[in-house]
């Protein structure tokens, strides 16, 4: 007779809901193809949020259409980097992003960091209620606050079923927002060409340029802590250069579309949001656009919010040992997500452009460190070779509760970069220097790389004779401590 876990996790594959959550995932159920990275990431970046980040750049900046453009494509271009390479992971581990984190930081070390990613997820996803809601609400006349709850709900659903459906939309996004760009451009250079004044409104200056580079970079780094969760699924043998291209090219592309539409509006009509700019300059379509890109809304959330809640399970799987999270413990920690976000996003409606600049460029400032710190170990360090039954060890097992050395050089990457950072309530002296130039995440990368490499390699290659045993052994592919179900 099946035991109560072997039938509750079968109960679960039937009902068509993902059943595991943050543990490791067997080969024998791993599956997909390379093109559907691409898709998933294409097809969730071609949204409202996406073209309101691109429309900072002329609405707020001031830029001139071809500074923003070519902004845009810098900063998609090199952060697409940083991005892709923790894609890359995913088909090689197994295991959601913040878990492997365990890795460099230590079980508790790391602790610091998902608790920022969460509320990372729980910011965008406030931020994609906003505008899904002025975007529904103006579609079919409802209050902006019933649009939000509307489209939160939407996004919920598809993140408890999970893994499967989330990859669906994206595919189908793909296909839908795809053609929508292209009918959009037609429209803006055939039907109903826009005026002159869009090519020609805005003035260069190197503030605007370089923070629409680093708004556009994080766009992509943001995805970093997450964005192996959606290849962990992948073979192993998937490959880490088909895993990368396939993932950067998706998410580039459709980021760099989405923000040049955006651009294109605010340059257009800088003083309306991002739906109300596409109703004036696109009036013939305008509505079935509106819900294309409106329905790309929900895929993102979705994403934001089935990662979010898988952070959140790696939060309370470290704190309560005994702690066996399965299905629903996702479903608990998505709908908890969700009822933040949602008071959020009613609190920051208004100015919602400036809101989200300065989330932006802080996110940045925290999220850098961690990146530099991540790549370098996985890369460089252990290429790719982990302990698994470690991190799922409330000691850490090998790795330990706190690697002093990941913690001190994520501190030290947050402090080098303060000097060089820029936002609305504080301006670093160099920063100020540079004439209002924000640097510091490329200040961040060049410190943070060197920095953690030579310092953990030392302490590495001191403890090789009794940790490479332990660190080299091969991964358990079965059950882990948080395999079991609720």
């Amino acid at each position: 007779m099946k035991d109560d876990r072997t039938a509750n996790l079968e109960s679960t594959r039937s009902s068509g809901v993902e059943a595991r959550t943050i543990e490791h995932i067997p080969e024998t159920e791993r599956h997909g193809k390379t093109r559907n990275l691409f898709t998933i990431w294409f097809g969730a970046n071609i949204m409202l949020l996406t073209m309101a980040s691109g429309a900072i750049a002329t609405a707020v900046y001031g830029l001139p259409l071809w500074a923003a453009i070519l902004a845009v494509v810098v900063g998609n271009v090199v952060g697409g980097v940083v991005m892709a390479l923790h894609a890359a992971q995913g088909p090689q581990l197994g295991i959601p992003q913040m878990l492997q984190t365990r890795a460099q930081f230590g079980s508790f070390g790391s602790l610091l960091v998902v608790v920022i990613v969460v509320l990372m997820y729980t910011a965008f996803f406030a931020s994609n209620l906003v505008l899904g809601g002025q975007a529904l609400a103006g579609l079919v006349h409802l209050p902006t606050s019933a649009g939000v709850v509307a489209i939160g709900l939407v996004s919920a659903v598809a993140a408890i079923v999970g893994y499967r459906l989330l990859h669906a939309l994206g595919t189908i996004m793909s296909v839908l927002a795809g053609a929508a760009f292209l009918v959009l451009i037609v429209w803006w250079t055939v039907v109903d060409p826009l005026p002159s004044s869009v090519l020609t409104s805005g003035s260069f200056n190197g503030v605007g340029f370089m923070a629409t580079v680093s708004i556009a970079a994080l766009w992509q780094i943001a995805y970093a802590p997450y964005v192996s969760d959606y290849s962990r699924y992948m073979p192993k043998d998937t490959g880490v250069r088909p895993a990368f291209w396939a993932t950067y090219l998706g998410c580039v592309l459709g980021s760099v579309i989405g923000m040049a539409v955006g651009a294109v509006t605010g340059a257009a009509l800088p003083d309306l949001s991002t739906p109300d700019a596409l109703r004036e300059t696109a009036p013939g379509i305008s509505s079935a656009l509106i819900a294309i890109f409106a329905i790309g809304l929900t895929v993102s959330n979705g994403a934001n919010l089935y990662c979010g809640s898988l952070a959140s399970i790696t939060v309370g799987q470290t704190l309560f040992d005994d702690w066996r999270p399965g299905p629903r413990a996702r479903t608990v920690a998505t709908l908890a997500i969700y009822v933040v976000a949602l008071v959020l996003a009613i609190a920051t409606a208004d100015d919602f452009l400036v809101n989200f600049s300065n989330f932006m460029i802080l996110l940045l400032c925290v999220l850098i460190p961690w990146t530099a710190v991540n790549l370098v170990d996985f890369y460089l360090l252990r290429h790719g070779e982990y302990h698994l039954p470690s991190l799922f060890e409330r000691n850490g097992g090998i790795y330990g509760r706190v690697n002093a050395i990941a913690v001190l050089c994520y501190v030290v990457g947050i402090a080098v970069q303060l000097p060089f950072l820029v936002t609305a309530f504080f301006t670093g002296p160099i920063a100020n220097a540079l004439g209002g130039v924000d640097v510091s995440w490329i200040v961040g990368l060049v410190v943070i790389c060197p920095l953690y490499y030579v310092l953990m390699r030392r302490r590495l290659t001191a403890t090789a004779s009794a940790a490479a045993p332990a660190a080299t052994a091969a991964p358990v592919v079965g059950a882990t401590p948080a395999a079991t179900l609720d």
